[in-house]
């Protein structure tokens, strides 16, 4: 059966997507400003939830607040998809991403109650990031372009498209586990700047698959062009933010440049990742696995 495009879903599922950002930003300025144990009980701060914003709570609770809030609208969200989606497979996937908001608050509290131990701060940081896929994922499914009809592509050559771009996204997902090492202190440096060699080689690996193979496809050349952009913004930014660190190491306290540049660096880190599997989605939906031959649908009218 043909999925029919839900305008009201789809963008509320855009609203979520990028309240997801706003989480990310709050994460980033918990640990730039070295607010993380500000608040040393969960699942309320100081006994409460209104406690006095002062000092690193103000970054903390905050945190706490939206992430709380993100939780809400993903169960809103869940169940909309619950009463207006014919897909089967959407609204198991809605409610998994529940789930998973869910064990990612549980994982935050460990990271306070166990006083930052374990490499929890490193899990709730990557955990973080499979989450926001799975909420762009979400966007993505619930849009008009994902529903609609669309000329199928020829994948012709070595490996298959689609293993390169989910190769290329798990090189990025590795980044962000280097990255989040080093920022929560657990790994040294030199693995991260290694890693940020490799993800602009696969990127390019996988950028020029895409325009050798689909220079024709106007969303897969979108894509490429994304993958480009993205990463060489993120080196440019990855190095600014090192360098803030190097000039302020002696500081008393987090300056703000580095503050600024380290939020910048980490949120934007997280939106590579995104686009990496955004492009994952784009192969999936344009091009058949092989072995596989895709039967186009009629398009249907969209539904309020």
């Amino acid at each position: 059966m043909k999925a029919i495009y839900h305008r009201r879903v789809h963008g509320f599922a855009v609203f979520v997507f990028f309240w997801t950002i706003l989480l990310l930003i709050a994460g980033a300025l918990v640990t730039s400003n070295e607010a993380a144990l500000s608040v040393p009980d969960w699942p309320t701060s100081y006994g409460t939830f209104t406690p006095p914003m002062v000092g690193g709570i103000v970054y903390e609770h905050s945190h706490r607040v939206i992430a709380g809030v993100l939780g809400i609208l993903l169960i809103v969200e869940a169940i909309v998809i619950w009463r207006r989606e014919e897909r089967r497979w959407l609204r198991w996937f809605a409610l998994a991403a529940v789930g998973g908001v869910v064990a990612q608050a549980i994982l935050g509290g460990e990271v306070v109650i166990k006083l930052l131990h374990y490499w929890l701060p490193v899990l709730h940081a990557c955990f973080a990031e499979i989450m926001f896929g799975a909420i762009l994922c979400l966007a993505v499914f619930t849009s008009k372009w994902w529903t609609d009809s669309h000329e199928m592509l020829q994948d012709r050559g070595g490996i298959s498209i689609h293993s390169l771009a989910i190769l290329n996204a798990v090189v990025m997902f590795i980044q962000v586990f280097l990255g989040a090492g080093f920022r929560h202190q657990y790994a040294p440096i030199w693995p991260h700047i290694v890693g940020a060699f490799v993800v602009l080689g696969v990127m390019i690996w996988t950028a020029a698959v895409l325009r050798r193979r689909f220079d024709s496809s106007r969303e897969l050349t979108f894509g490429r062009t994304l993958l480009h952009s993205m990463v060489g913004t993120q080196i440019l930014l990855g190095g600014a933010a090192y360098w803030s660190r190097l000039v302020t190491q002696d500081a008393p306290q987090p300056m703000p440049a580095m503050v600024v540049l380290t939020v910048v660096h980490t949120v934007f880190g997280a939106l590579v990742f995104a686009s990496s599997i955004l492009v994952v989605l784009m192969c999936y939906r344009l091009v058949p696995r092989r072995g596989t031959v895709a039967v186009p649908s009629r398009p249907q009218a969209a539904i309020e």
